[in-house]
């Protein structure tokens, strides 16, 4: 891990980013902080053009996106161009649509389908597929896990975008699945875990229980190529937030 592999998530900047002119301010202030790149997810509808120049004018590299599943069955030549002006290589989806999540044949029909598109993008437009995950496909259907479905039964030019503290929330341990995914992973998504009044809250990395020092040793071992902190829901100004985890994960450099 180098300080310029190390991207903010503006999911977590969502209320932000909404218009042109937040965007802009954002690029700058997530520029200010100390980050050299952002994956794009959660922005309001704002021209491609505008979001490459601002990254470019914030010096900010767009290393990875979350789109929405409909582009991505209706819209893939659209996203190949877009993605193309960023100099951006990862299309993430950010969760499994809620129609495959109910059962094991779901979540075989949705690995099918994906499978597909991932191809795709890799044959035709030189870009890679990346799935986030959430706890719920932690469930167990006859033994196995929705997770399980998606890393054995889909193709390998799918890429697996783990978010470690879904993972630990799903009742699973963050390390054995970074390894899991050895070579299939290049994006992974870290936020910690703390525990406030008995209940699991998101916090900022280092602020919470989760083990960074080990999680990032073995996301280095396993060939882990971007780094992108994400909290889904701040406790204090999400700006503050990312740059306290950016400053932690700054001591593991």
């Amino acid at each position: 891990m180098k300080k310029s592999n190390i991207a903010a998530q503006l999911y977590t900047l969502r209320d932000f980013t909404q218009t042109a002119e937040a965007l802009q301010s954002t690029f700058q202030k997530v520029s200010a902080i100390g980050y050299q790149a952002v994956q794009v997810s959660g922005i309001g509808p704002i021209d491609p053009q505008l979001v490459k120049d601002y990254a470019d004018e914030a010096g900010l590299a767009i290393c990875a996106t979350h789109v929405s599943w409909d582009r991505l069955k209706n819209d893939l030549e659209n996203l190949a161009a877009e993605h193309k002006l960023w100099n951006c290589k990862y299309i993430g989806l950010g969760a499994l649509p809620e129609e495959y999540r109910t059962s094991l044949d779901g979540y075989r029909t949705f690995a099918k389908e994906i499978s597909a598109i991932a191809l795709t993008l890799q044959e035709k437009y030189d870009l890679q597929f990346v799935y986030h995950n959430h706890n719920f496909e932690y469930e167990r259907f006859d033994g196995i896990t929705g997770m399980d479905v998606l890393l054995n039964e889909t193709d390998p030019s799918v890429g697996i975008e783990l978010d470690l503290y879904w993972i630990q929330a799903g009742g699973a341990h963050p390390i054995d699945w970074i390894r899991q995914v050895t070579g299939r992973m290049q994006v992974v998504h870290l936020k910690d875990m703390a525990i406030i009044d008995r209940t699991q809250v998101f916090a900022e990395i280092g602020e919470g229980n989760m083990n960074y020092p080990e999680i990032i040793n073995v996301c280095r071992e396993t060939g882990v190529e971007w780094y992108v902190v994400e909290q889904d829901v701040c406790r204090r100004n999400p700006f503050e937030s990312l740059e306290i985890s950016l400053r932690y994960l700054g001591g593991l450099l």
